[in-house]
């Protein structure tokens, strides 16, 4: 029985996870293996992957906000009323006037807004004395207008982008906080599910061990060697270890569908269900960490810190900008406009309308008076100032007051984050340097087990101990076994724990944003 053992502790002890022969329904997969599948299949990445994408959707729908405006408008009226002067016009008063209109509106960074149109019109009438009819008339107009006080700065009108674009940095920061949650997830769950079938594997190990004691038992009680009563204790132990098995056998398979559900595989199949066979050997070096360099990393690297200090950005343009509107309105004004006018020219006989004797006309059409208003022929200009003091601003003081109070939650809430990632860095860090020894320990433990085991089985071979100290020592080594592997475990998942503290999982584990396959 003794010839069992060192292949049992080599097995479990230095590969961990290959003691399973390969069937066509398993699955072998490495940590990467299961990172990658997690990567471009677990369902929690694939509903945050779509948020920085919305966010980038409300940035270009806050960008418009700078794109230019063309207006356009377009009137026809006709008009019929009775004359009430013989100097109007004989009978009804008859009109009919056109105009179209055409602008280009655009925002200007600093809060300004610029405007250029151009208005054009036809007039045609049969009042009496018209020495142009009809009439056609445009105007080329230039409008500048500066806010000074209210809605002034480049971040004031600018404030719509930023936010989206601040939205857009947190999004793309949670993101990445899901990707190393996630990672940590797959690890855990791998070296779990790798521990599990172990201790499967140990607990068989240990059963064949009472199984061949009991056969030993029966052998010595047929010759006369041991009395039948003897037999019991290994019965029950025998029975004992097969709950045990059927126990770590009902951990291996749950631990099997809790990363089946990480990777979003299958947990229900039809026929056999594919059963994942961790190939991967735990890597147990000691890693020297000095807590204020680990720290210094973790603040400068947490997605989840990065985020909130993008909120806290936002929050502070938001107390600059309401109290922006506090501010009373004065615009700066300036327009330059040219005019232009031009149609059939009427000649009354002695150049005299009074007349009302037309002795000809001169033709002239639309398009002289649009000539003369791009010509710039007749320069005509405006330039002032407006002031507005609304009284009623309480409501503008209430966005203030609550900007202000949100300004000082926010940063309450960054110093608490501070200060709870100061506890999961030295937390994480105690755990890897204590972790650690247990290793050492469990497997100094372990290998005393194996020890007093062998010792206790040569004894037992010249009739100077019993089964039940056989038995018991059999199960300190099972339990020496299982407590190594798990302190292992342990140790490795600590590590993956101070990598998802550093925020430091996409160096440690080489991995690209460009690498991940978005959905």
């Amino acid at each position: 029985m003794i010839k069992r053992i060192p292949g049992a502790i080599i097995s479990l002890i230095l590969l961990l996870t290959t003691g399973l022969f390969a069937q066509q329904n398993e699955k072998p997969l490495s940590l990467e293996d299961c990172i990658i599948e997690a990567m471009q299949n677990n369902l929690r990445l694939a509903v945050e992957v779509l948020n920085p994408d919305i966010a980038d959707e409300f940035v270009t729908r806050a960008e418009e906000k700078f794109l230019p405006s063309l207006s356009f408008g377009y009137n026809n009226q006709k008009t019929n009323t009775p004359s009430y002067s013989w100097i109007d016009a004989a009978g009804e008063v008859r009109s009919a006037y056109r105009d179209y209109t055409a602008s280009l509106n655009q925002l200007i960074p600093t809060g300004g807004q610029f405007r250029i149109s151009l208005d054009s019109y036809k007039n045609d009438t049969n009042r009496s004395f018209q020495t142009i009819n009809p009439r056609y008339g445009s105007t080329l107009r230039f409008n500048f207008i500066q806010p000074l006080l209210k809605n002034f700065g480049y971040k004031n009108s600018r404030r719509e982008i930023i936010v989206a674009k601040n939205n857009r940095e947190i999004s793309e920061n949670e993101y990445h906080q899901t990707l190393l949650d996630t990672i940590y997830d797959v690890e855990e769950a791998y070296w779990i599910l790798a521990y599990s079938v172990e201790n499967l594997k140990v607990q068989r190990q240990s059963l064949q061990l009472a199984r061949d004691l009991l056969e030993e038992n029966q052998r010595k009680i047929e010759v006369g060697t041991m009395p039948p009563i003897e037999i019991y204790t290994a019965e029950s132990e025998v029975a004992n270890r097969e709950a045990d098995i059927l126990q770590a056998d009902r951990l291996a398979k749950n631990n099997q569908d809790r990363l089946k559900k990480i990777l979003n595989l299958p947990i229900l199949e039809e026929g056999e269900p594919t059963e994942i066979i961790p190939i991967d050997r735990p890597v147990f070096e000691k890693k020297q960490i000095n807590f204020k360099e680990a720290l210094s990393t973790a603040l400068a690297n947490r997605p989840d810190l990065k985020a909130a200090r993008i909120g806290l950005e936002t929050r502070q343009l938001n107390v600059s900008y309401t109290n922006n509107q506090l501010l009373p309105e004065l615009n700066f004004q300036i327009s330059y406009w040219s005019p232009g006018i031009s149609g059939v020219e009427i000649l009354y006989q002695d150049g005299n309308p009074l007349t009302g004797i037309v002795v000809g006309t001169v033709p002239g059409g639309a398009e002289e008076a649009l000539k003369d208003s791009f010509r710039l022929k007749y320069n005509n200009w405006s330039i002032g100032l407006t002031l507005n003091i609304p009284f009623n601003t309480v409501l503008t003081r209430a966005e203030h007051a609550q900007a202000k109070l949100s300004l000082q939650q926010a940063q309450l809430r960054l110093e608490d984050q501070e200060q709870q990632i100061f506890l999961e860095v030295k937390t994480a860090v105690r755990d890897v340097e204590i972790n650690y020894e247990r290793v050492q320990a469990y497997r100094a433990a372990r290998e005393l087990a194996e020890k007093k085991l062998e010792a206790e089985q040569e004894k037992f071979k010249v009739g100077k101990s019993t089964n039940f100290f056989l038995l018991q020592y059999q199960r300190d080594l099972a339990d020496a076994l299982n407590a190594e592997l798990m302190s292992m475990v342990d140790y490795i998942l600590s590590l993956a724990r101070l990598d998802r503290a550093l925020g430091t999982t996409f160096y440690t584990k080489n991995i690209k944003f460009s690498d991940i396959a978005r959905r």
